[in-house]
């Protein structure tokens, strides 16, 4: 094979590929405990907000322990100091909710936006069960919602797989985006998770506005959440500056020549971005860009473990 040559573009994925993936989700992390150079660092919230113990054991009492822990009624039974000792409850589910609308049907070079959220859905479940959690999702097309409760077993996430696999099939060029769905599935996000998980919300952003700031802050109130921002480089610097006629394939639209469309093109991205950054922050939501151009793993991996 000459590897001078590109890739042909992968327009949708497939099951083999999102399997594939869980032979690379071992290169970051979603715990609390970031790398000091992580997007997560500092920023996440304790991955327990409650008490979350559960007892481990009884054990002598040591020089150092906490008097607090002493168990009294132990002690006197034994003759001797005893402590209980407690650690902090693993489980946190993570909720993924994963846009497979036409808008994400899009791509310059290597695959497209859609397929890239499902790759990197696909990876943050596998990563999730090897480290004991559990794991569910939420996908939604422009017509359809599919919830899968959170659950911890592997086979929860090839039904996860499954079903990106099925939407991300049927998007084609001709469909007609609905700006309102991220919005309805946020909600049903802030129903199945009511406190306590994880939320990763991978999409474009496309429909975003007040209500889906105020639906991000809701679920904000009692989970940790990531956004992770799926774009690719063509929807952000426009190439040609001499005049063209575009389609969609339904529509087509003039593109005036010279430099001034361009720029306005790229402003026009750059603000919807710094717009969609400030109301993460200001609910404290990390912004996670990934890009169509490169592979999800590197890019996961730079942002959540260690550069």
């Amino acid at each position: 094979m000459n590897r001078s040559q590109p890739q042909p573009i992968r327009v949708h994925t497939s099951l083999k590929e999102l399997v594939r993936l869980q032979f690379e989700a071992n290169d970051f992390s979603l715990l609390p405990r970031q790398p000091v150079d992580s997007l997560l660092s500092g920023r996440h919230a304790s991955r327990v907000r409650g008490r979350g113990l559960t007892f481990e054991e009884l054990r002598r009492y040591r020089p150092g322990d906490d008097i607090r822990s002493i168990d009294w009624r132990a002690t006197a039974r034994l003759r001797a100091a005893h402590v209980r000792v407690y650690s902090e409850e693993r489980d946190r589910p993570v909720l993924l909710v994963v846009d497979q609308r036409t808008n994400m049907f899009f791509g310059s070079a290597r695959t497209t936006k859609a397929t890239l959220a499902a790759e990197a859905a696909a990876l943050t479940a596998w990563r999730t069960i090897d480290r004991g959690d559990r794991v569910g999702a939420i996908l939604f097309s422009d017509d359809e919602t599919v919830q899968i409760k959170p659950q911890r077993s592997r086979s929860n996430v090839l039904r996860i797989c499954h079903e990106l696999v099925r939407l991300n099939g049927q998007l084609t060029a001709r469909g007609k985006t609905n700006p309102g769905a991220m919005n309805d599935a946020l909600r049903d996000a802030a129903n199945v998770a009511v406190h306590d998980h994880l939320v990763i919300l991978i999409t474009d952003y496309h429909g975003s506005d007040l209500t889906t700031r105020e639906l991000a802050t809701r679920l904000a109130a009692h989970n940790d959440v990531l956004a992770a921002l799926v774009y690719d480089p063509l929807g952000i610097t426009f190439p040609v500056s001499g005049a063209m006629n575009a389609s969609d394939g339904i529509e087509s639209i003039s593109v005036p020549e010279g430099r001034s469309f361009s720029e306005q093109f790229t402003t026009a991205f750059q603000l919807k971005c710094q717009q969609i950054r400030d109301q993460l922050q200001s609910v404290r939501i990390p912004l996670l860009p990934l890009c169509t151009h490169e592979a999800v793993a590197g890019q996961v991996s730079r942002a959540l473990g260690h550069r």
